[in-house]
C-alpha cells in the first residue's frame, strides 16, 4: 500500500495551529507514505490568506522535515493558490523564487467574497452557476497542477439552500472539465466533506469524478485537507475506493509540477 495525502495545512496557513513537525510524525505513525503540504496563499490584500504566508520559514520546516524523516515518509512541497486566475502578473512575481511540487488552485472567494457571504440572497441555481462560472475561469487561466475540492461551495450551501442538482449544473461543469483536461489540469479528491455531517460527502462528489473520467481525465490527487495533526491522511482507502469505482487505474503525486501515476492495484 503506497498512502498519500497531497493535501494539509500548518500554521505556515492562516487558519491552522499544525506544527509540520507533529504532522509528520503522525503520517509516520499512521503509516502514510507521501505528504505534501499545501499552505494557503493569496496575492490578494482583500482576501483573508494575504500577509501570513513566510516562504522563508516555510522552505525551513520542509528542509528540516525532509532531514528529520527522509528514511520513513517522502515530503512535498506545495502551496494552494486562492483565485490564481485573478492577479496573474503578481503571483507569478511571488512564486518565481521557490520551486514548487506542487500547486493547487482554489475558488474561496467571488468577487472578493467569502463564499458564505456569496451567499448571501442567492437561490440554489443561482448560487452554483455562478460558482462554476469562476471556477471555468480558473482553470482557463491559472497556472495550476490541480484542481482543488471542485464543489466547494456546497459546504457552506447545503444548509442553506441545499446541495446542487448535477442536471442542473452539468453544462457549465463539462465546460469546465474540458477546460482542464485541455490544459492537463488535474482533479482531486478532496476527503474533508466525509468528516462533515452537514457534507457528508467528498469535493467532489463521485458522479464528477466519472464525468471527469469520462471526458479524458487521467490526472488525480487524494487529500485530506486537513488544518490539524490528527487527521493527515484521513479517508484515504474511501478516495481510492471512489476512484475505481469511477474508472481510474491510477492515482498521482508530482515531483517539481510533473505528474506522476502510481497503479491503484500497487496500493
Amino acid at each position: 500500500m503506497y498512502w498519500i495525502d497531497y493535501h494539509h495545512h500548518t500554521n505556515n496557513s492562516f487558519d491552522s495551529k499544525a506544527v509540520m513537525d507533529e504532522v509528520c510524525a503522525k503520517a509516520v505513525e499512521k503509516g502514510i507514505d507521501e505528504i505534501c503540504f499545501t499552505e494557503h496563499f493569496s496575492v490578494n490584500p482583500k482576501a483573508p490568506t494575504y500577509g501570513h504566508m513566510d516562504f522563508k520559514k516555510y522552505i525551513s520546516d520542509i528542509q528540516h522535515a525532509k532531514s528529520k524523516w527522509q528514511d520513513k515518509l517522502n515530503i512535498k512541497m506545495g502551496i494552494e493558490l486562492c483565485e490564481p486566475h485573478l492577479m496573474k502578473d503578481e503571483y507569478k512575481e511571488a512564486l518565481n523564487v521557490v520551486e514548487f511540487d506542487f500547486i493547487l488552485g482554489s475558488i474561496h472567494n467571488i468577487k472578493e467574497e467569502k463564499l458564505r457571504h456569496y451567499l448571501f440572497d442567492k437561490e440554489n441555481h443561482t448560487a452554483y452557476l455562478g460558482y462554476f462560472e469562476e471556477v471555468l475561469k480558473l482553470v482557463t487561466y491559472a497556472d495550476i497542477d490541480v484542481l482543488a475540492h471542485f464543489d466547494l461551495l456546497k459546504r457552506y450551501a447545503i444548509a442553506k439552500i441545499g446541495n446542487y442538482k448535477l442536471k442542473d449544473m452539468e453544462e457549465i461543469i463539462r465546460h469546465v472539465l474540458h477546460r482542464a483536461v485541455e490544459r492537463g489540469i488535474g482533479l482531486e479528491i478532496n476527503t474533508s466533506g466525509l468528516a462533515s455531517q452537514t457534507v457528508g460527502e467528498t469535493f467532489p462528489r463521485i458522479e464528477l469524478l466519472k464525468l471527469y473520467k469520462q471526458i479524458g481525465g487521467e490526472i488525480l490527487t487524494i487529500g485530506s485537507d486537513s488544518h490539524r495533526v490528527e487527521t493527515v491522511g484521513n479517508y484515504f482507502n474511501e478516495a481510492v475506493k471512489m476512484a475505481k469505482e469511477a474508472g481510474f487505474s491510477y492515482i498521482y503525486t508530482f515531483d517539481k509540477r510533473k505528474p506522476e501515476p502510481i497503479r491503484i492495484e500497487d496500493i
